[in-house]
Order: structure tokens, then sequence, then C-alpha cells
């Protein structure tokens, strides 16, 4: 069994003095919560498993329960921990976390009586927050972490390494499934995150998707006894994450050879996603790059014969979203989200094609994102009398119902990618896209 290599601790004194920078506080008094582990209902002394706030871990490396870090622009930074009981350290075997005990915390408090308080992280109970200053605080907290530092893009490709041969492991049973065998969905996915944890993952970094057939329609698909087909398209979304840092990776694969229509498919999708992480530059905006793959996608649909019109004049109405009704990417990195989000004054689109994206940021240096681009033939969408009677001349609707009566499902495909001044670097792209 392969030897788990240890996960490189971050510069935290250098990652504080850049939060402190980027914050620029002058008399506000930042406190950021760990939270505490949540109950499980009806499970007598049994929680969830805890996992600090990422704003509180990026800070400390420490899933603390209870933890707070609080800072005075005055005087510094200072962490408060809990005492670890004995009751904790019989039956858990945990360790007391350095710090300030958390009970001084409420004289750290009553010396800066009367200034005004922001509060990340999770909120602290009978300490009231400015709402407003939190709000452009939070802002600027998470711009200023978007920008990956060198301990966390080792943890990043860690957790590639751990994904990789999970993989390899779908792909086998998925040839095997195509030969003849009873593969289920949560067979690919058992096969898979065993892997992952023989190769170093702390966590899947997300709950792992698993979709054959028609069930590659579904975008959150739980990975079911449902069995793969010879001629199926198996969308497989899943990755490992190494102390607390992911990788979020998707591949649509073969069940052994499928016909052409389904071929066609993931041509289409393969060529948008090739071009997209070529857009994936220092300064790029990152609804230019999301445009552009919806445009390339609408024109594969167009000369596929199921849309019908101009592929830019597609997206403008909406029509395009009937099969590709979700961003294209995210940032990843501490969490599958990781400071995703959009520029001050930006507001979120309403709009189908755009209601469900991610960001709307311009790509920096060091930034991490999942490129991720999919067409599919989903039900609800396209048996809305809706989108119908909107969509009534954009869309062949016969060839539509005849494909989505096919089972057809969908193909996605995505990698992280790393934004950096030589161009991007595809740090997943080591993980096969073969599709079968």
């Amino acid at each position: 069994m392969p030897q788990s290599p240890t996960p490189p601790k971050p510069d935290l004194a250098a990652r504080r003095a850049n939060i402190a920078k980027a914050l620029d506080l002058k008399d506000e008094l930042l406190l950021v919560g760990a939270g505490e582990a949540i109950g499980i209902p009806g499970g007598m002394d049994q929680t969830y498993p805890f996992l600090a706030h990422s704003e509180y871990f990026y800070l400390t490396d420490e899933e603390c329960e209870g933890g707070v870090v609080a800072f005075d622009p005055k005087s510094g930074w200072t962490d408060f921990v809990p005492e670890v009981t004995q009751a904790q350290r019989v039956w858990e075997g945990r360790t007391q976390v350095p710090g300030t005990p958390l009970p001084a915390l409420a004289a750290w408090m009553a010396a800066r009586r009367g200034r005004p308080i922001a509060m990340l992280g999770s909120k602290l109970p009978g300490i009231t927050a400015d709402a407003a200053k939190t709000t452009t605080i939070r802002d600027a907290f998470t711009h200023a972490r978007r920008p990956k530092d060198a301990a966390e893009i080792a943890r990043m490709k860690l957790a590639v390494a751990a994904s990789l041969p999970g993989y390899a492991a779908a792909r086998r049973v998925i040839a095997e499934a195509a030969a003849g065998k009873a593969v289920t969905e949560r067979d690919v996915q058992t096969e898979m995150e065993a892997e992952f944890f023989r190769n170093g993952a702390t966590r899947t970094c997300y709950s792992s998707l698993v979709g054959a057939g028609s069930n590659a329609a579904i975008l959150h698909v739980d990975p079911s006894s449902r069995l793969l087909k010879p001629g199926d398209l198996v969308l497989i979304d899943a990755g490992a994450e190494v102390r607390r840092y992911g990788a979020d990776v998707t591949r649509t694969y073969f069940c052994g050879p499928v016909d052409s229509v389904r071929q066609e498919l993931y041509a289409i999708v393969n060529r948008a996603f090739d071009r997209a992480i070529a857009a994936c530059t220092v300064g790029a905006e990152w609804l230019d790059v999301h445009f552009a793959a919806a445009t390339d996608m609408a024109d594969g649909l167009v000369q596929m014969g199921v849309l019908k019109g101009n592929a830019t004049a597609l997206v403008e109405s909406d029509a395009a979203a009937l099969f590709f009704p979700h961003g294209l990417g995210h940032l990843i990195g501490l969490g599958v989200r990781d400071a995703s989000g959009r520029m001050p004054g930006r507001q979120q689109s309403t709009r189908p094609g755009l209601s469900k994206l991610r960001m709307d940021i311009p790509l920096g240096a060091g930034y991490t994102t999942t490129v991720e681009p999919g067409l599919y033939f989903i039900a609800a969408l396209i048996n809305d009398p809706e989108n119908r009677t909107k969509h009534k001349d954009a869309v062949n609707w016969p060839l539509v119902d005849k494909l989505l009566a096919s089972g057809i499902g969908g193909v996605r495909i995505e990698d992280n990618i790393h934004v950096t001044p030589a161009g991007p670097e595809n740090l997943t792209g080591g993980i096969p896209r073969t599709i079968n």
C-alpha cells in the first residue's frame, strides 16, 4: 500500500500578515469563530464530523471546536482555544490546541469595549457584530485568499494524486460492465473512493456523483443500485481531499461502444472544454470565459441538429441554457467552492443561463478554478411547457424528444486550473479523459 505523504504546513504568520494588510482595519475588531460540533438528531451523544469554518481554518490550520481567532489592529492576533476535557482525551484521544484559554476572550473584549466588531467564520453567541462592516470585511478577506500560496497548491496536488488511482479504478469497473458483468453506480463509487483513501485522502471533497444512462443528466445524482449497460454514458463527479484541500473532477466515460450521437455530444463538450481552459489567463473575465464556452457548445448543438439558429443568439435567448443550465465553474481549494463569489458592485443575474454562476470576477494570478462545461437532456427542462413555448422555434423538439427517450443522459468534463502568469496549469490533467 502506498505511503501517504505528509501535507505541508502553511506559513500562518505570512498568511495573517497578508490578511491584516488587505483588511486595513483601523479601530475595528475582528473575531473569527471555528464553530461547534452539531449533534445528530436522536444520536444520543454523537455529532456530525466536525469541520472548522473555512475562514477560521485558513488562519489556524486547526479543526478546533469552539476556537476563536481575534484581531486587534493595534495589538495583533490572539488565538483563543477551549480546554480539552478529560472525557475528550479518553473517548476521542483529543489533544490540547495551543493558544490562550477561551475564557480569557471575555476580558479581551471588555478591555476594548465600545469599538466596532466584525465577525467572520461561525457566529459567536452573545456578541453583536456590525453587519455592514462584517460584509465589507468578509468581501476583502475572501478576495485576499483567492490567490493560493505554496502550501495550498501542494495540498491540492496531494488531493489530485489521491484522486488519480480512484479514476483508474472507475474505468476498470466500467470496462467490466461493458463486458457483461453486473456493475452498479454504487459499485463505481465504492471502488473509486476506496482508492482515494488508500492513496492519502483525508475525506472526499464532496459527495461523489455517479450517473449512468439517463441518470447522467441529473446534475447532483446520488449513486444508486442502477446497473451500467453497454452503450451508456457514465458521468462521474468526484475528488479526494487532503487536509481540507480538494480536487473536483468530472469525467464522462463510455460503457463500451456508444452510438454516433453520444460520441458527437462528447466531442462538442470536449472541444469547448479545451478552449475554456486555454482562456483561463490572468485578467480574463470569468463571464467572458463562460459565454465563450456556452457559445461553442450552442454551435455544436446547431451542427448536431438539436438547436436552430445562430449560436450567439441562442445563448442570449437562453435556449442554449436548456442543455447547459449551470455555470462554467467555480474557485476550488479550501473546500469545493472556495472563495467564489462576485466583485463588489456586481449583482447575481436571474437569467436561466446565468443564475447558477458561482462567480463573477476577473481571474488573478494564483487563482485555482474548475472548468466544467456540460450538455444534458434533462426531462424537467425539456418537458416544461413554458420552455417549449418560449423556445418553440429554436429547438428541434422531435429530435430532442427522441434523444430524451433514448436515455442519452449527458456529458460533463471538469478539471482544476491554476491560473499563472505563464498561462493555465491543469492540476488534474493527468486523470485520463480517455472515453473507454
